[in-house]
């Protein structure tokens, strides 16, 4: 999959805009089916295991890094335009002078996410994946090393616009966040079950463009809980904060702040 999606490209990372060398961006051997066929019908097939050692490897250096500074970390995944950086913005304007907050972007091409979070009032660093589709503990790990973290209690790494690959990397967080909004369609869930799967919470986004959609969000929930019974689903609203302060509320009982 990554030498045809692109993943294996990794001469366009940057962070804060500086070019970032790798190796081997993913650390990780691949999943290869080999067909041996002897010609009698026959097959023997060899499967790699612990396809992402690596990177879990990694993963947990940056959740050790973290908890040494006593840092509570998240990394939120969903699709393109489901709101992530609007939410970020309600929580570190809503919350953020009482719980210091630091951002990773991550995005494929410009700083604009990294500057809106800093003009919103806290601090943000930019990776820029070039042709990769996700970001990976290594990513995160180099930028942990360039970030100023000495007032920062909440991490939320932002992971590039895609509710596929990002879920397969542990980043070192403490929480996997799912972001999904309204008017991607409450059937959302089912079509996505392995972000739902792995997330720990669930963010129904644009709730308040409910009256103007043909979206259930009962329906949404039940499916979200079909797929996912122990999911923390709270449906929220960057636009009105409906719900931001229970999910805020939620993160620092989970983070023990």
């Amino acid at each position: 999959m990554c030498l045809e999606c692109g993943c294996s490209e990794t001469d366009g990372v940057t962070i804060d805009g500086k070019p970032v060398g790798y190796d081997d961006h993913h650390h990780h051997d691949h999943d290869h089916h080999h067909d041996h066929s002897s010609g009698t019908g026959a097959r023997e097939i060899s499967i790699k295991q612990e396809i992402l050692h690596k990177n879990n490897h990694i993963a947990q250096h940056n959740r050790e890094h973290l908890a040494a500074k006593g840092i509570f970390s998240m990394n939120w995944i969903s699709a393109p335009g489901s709101g992530k950086t609007a939410l970020l913005e309600r929580l570190i304007r809503d919350f953020g002078s009482d719980l210091p907050m630091f951002v990773i972007e991550g995005d494929q091409q410009t700083d604009n996410d990294a500057r809106r979070i800093q003009e919103a009032g806290a601090n943000a660093m930019q990776i820029n994946t070039g042709a990769a589709c996700h970001l990976d503990a290594e990513m995160i790990h180099r930028a942990l090393h360039k970030a100023d973290l000495q007032d920062c209690q909440l991490l939320v790494i932002e992971n590039v616009g895609n509710m596929v690959c990002p879920t397969a990397y542990d980043l070192g967080e403490n929480l996997k966040v799912a972001i999904i909004s309204c008017p991607e369609g409450e059937d959302k869930p089912v079509k996505y079950p392995d972000l739902i799967m792995v997330a720990d919470v669930l963010l129904i986004n644009k709730v308040d463009l409910i009256p103007y959609l043909d979206f259930n969000l009962e329906n949404c929930i039940t499916l979200a809980k079909k797929v996912n019974s122990q999911v923390n689903i709270f449906p929220i609203s960057a636009k009105t904060g409906e719900g931001v302060k229970e999910f805020y509320e939620w993160v620092c009982k989970k983070a023990g702040f």
